[in-house]
């Protein structure tokens, strides 16, 4: 196992992310599922630099993203985005892209839950068969029920996965296994060999270390089922706005130069635009609490 981080969270240039993670141990990072903001050539050289390897990328599946929706043609566009995300990845030298098949926040479905398994499967599948040809592995992520109705559990996922191919994967978020899982090492232990990738927040999405869940237990899990591959920080700090705030100086006051749509997922997930600083202390956080778990 090693040490990854996405870098959705906090709209900083890419240099500076790599900086501060490669300061922290961290060897690879997941980067945002937003292939427009990336130029290849300029991001493999900044990732060369540092000494940071790119694992894959995570699908921001936001706004009109939605492979499960009724329309054709938005499905369709939905297709290209994660196939676009996937040749990125590729490019990069990646091995992973973690795909997240409804809207991020949407809670509504579209269809029947005939339809849209039969539209997601679909979908996927055609992601799929381009992730193959790219030589990039796909790994489905489930979701909470807060974030998505249309599957919250490593079991739903698996048979997501099934219905696509032996060799399409499932990805675990210890935040959403918290929330939704009977017994969230058992949902590890269930998803075995077919686990590609696993991402790590505590139960209250502050960085792993700041909460409840035991990490020892989910790290010493996963190397009983043989994982190996990243563990990638994916906290989403939420923000306090009362006088009872533990941390007044989390939110960044400044403009900050992000795209409307990134801050609304960042929004959507109770968050806001972090400061550095306290961006930073997450980010040291985190590896302070995991790397000695899976060195």
């Amino acid at each position: 196992m090693h040490l990854s981080t996405h870098n959705w969270m906090r709209a900083e240039p890419l240099a500076v992310t790599l900086r501060r993670i490669k300061k922290y141990g961290y060897e690879s990072i997941e980067i945002s599922g937003e292939p427009a903001q990336y130029d290849v050539k300029e991001t493999r050289a900044l990732l060369n630099e540092y000494g940071v390897r790119c694992w894959g990328a995570v699908t921001l599946t936001l706004g009109e993203r939605n492979l499960a929706a009724r329309d054709e043609g938005q499905r369709a566009r939905s297709v290209d985005y994660v196939k676009s995300v996937i040749t990125m990845v590729s490019e990069l030298e990646g091995e992973i892209v973690t795909l997240v098949p409804a809207t991020v926040g949407k809670v509504v479905p579209d269809g029947t839950e005939e339809e849209e398994w039969t539209w997601v499967v679909e979908a996927t599948k055609e992601c799929f068969a381009h992730a193959r040809n790219k030589g990039v592995r796909i790994a489905v992520e489930p979701l909470n029920r807060f974030e998505t109705y249309f599957f919250n559990r490593a079991a739903q996922a698996l048979a997501l996965a099934d219905a696509v191919s032996p060799e399409c994967g499932v990805c675990l978020d210890a935040f959403h296994l918290n929330i939704e899982e009977e017994d969230m090492y058992g949902a590890i232990r269930l998803a075995g060999k077919r686990l590609f990738d696993f991402h790590v927040a505590d139960n209250n999405r502050f960085a792993a270390g700041l909460g409840q869940l035991d990490w020892p237990k989910i790290i010493g899990t996963l190397k009983e089922i043989g994982y190996d591959g990243a563990v990638t920080n994916e906290f989403v700090a939420p923000v306090d706005r009362t006088p009872a705030a533990k941390y007044p100086d989390m939110v960044e006051r400044n403009p900050v130069d992000i795209p409307p749509e990134q801050l609304k997922f960042i929004q959507d997930h109770g968050s806001s635009l972090l400061t550095e600083k306290f961006y930073d202390d997450q980010m040291r956080i985190t590896a302070e609490t995991i790397l000695p778990l899976i060195r």
